[in-house]
């Protein structure tokens, strides 16, 4: 692998598409849903700061050190992209393993429970090791953030262990980061698993 160009996936119940600023009204109305922004443990931008939040992540993509998708749920009868709720990203990418992470994600509340996570994860893991030919793809977390941690282990990732006091957090605390990951050899198995969950929610 000698880059990670952007790309479109497209799930049952969730479309990834490239960020762009056209993208900008839509994002807004997502972090609103559920107001993220006020989730201490997280890093979701107000309406005010989601202009500079899209500019950083494009600038991190043209550096090739992210790269951050768009998430549109899909319409239920027609299975096309409609609304957005969230967004997600390719980060820590090392091209050398080649290895990355998947996080930096939040999704509008209204959206949570309905198989949108699961089903992006099912498309970026698939991406990640069946066409980037990834040896592992980590996760990590807030320490505090239980929900997070929880269905990052329902994916089949097995947690590599804790970094303490490993990053600042908006608010000036210390974030102790949770890693997960899931190494190619075991992939096989967690997509026959995120397969079974996503079949139930028909």
């Amino acid at each position: 692998m000698t880059a990670i160009a952007p790309v479109t996936l497209r799930g049952k119940y969730v479309t990834l598409e490239p960020l762009s600023m056209d993208h900008h009204d839509g994002l807004v109305a997502a972090a609103s849903d559920g107001e993220l922004w006020n989730l201490w443990y997280t890093a979701v931008p107000r309406p005010e700061g989601m202009r500079a939040e899209i500019e950083r992540r494009l600038a991190a993509q043209d550096a090739g050190t992210e790269l951050s998708f768009t998430t549109r749920k899909n319409d239920p009868e027609t299975g096309e992209p409609g609304q957005i709720i969230g967004l997600t990203s390719y980060y820590a990418i090392d091209l050398s393993v080649p290895r990355l992470a998947i996080g930096a994600t939040w999704n509008a509340a209204s959206s949570q429970g309905s198989g949108t996570n699961p089903d992006s994860k099912r498309l970026l893991l698939s991406h990640a090791f069946e066409t980037l030919g990834c040896e592992a793809v980590d996760f990590h977390t807030h320490w505090m953030n239980s929900q997070s941690r929880e269905a990052i282990a329902r994916l089949g990732a097995k947690q590599d262990g804790v970094l303490r006091a490993h990053r600042r957090m908006p608010d000036g605390s210390l974030r102790d980061t949770v890693v997960f990951s899931i190494i190619a050899s075991e992939w096989p198995q967690v997509r026959s698993g995120l397969d079974f969950r996503l079949a139930k929610k028909r």
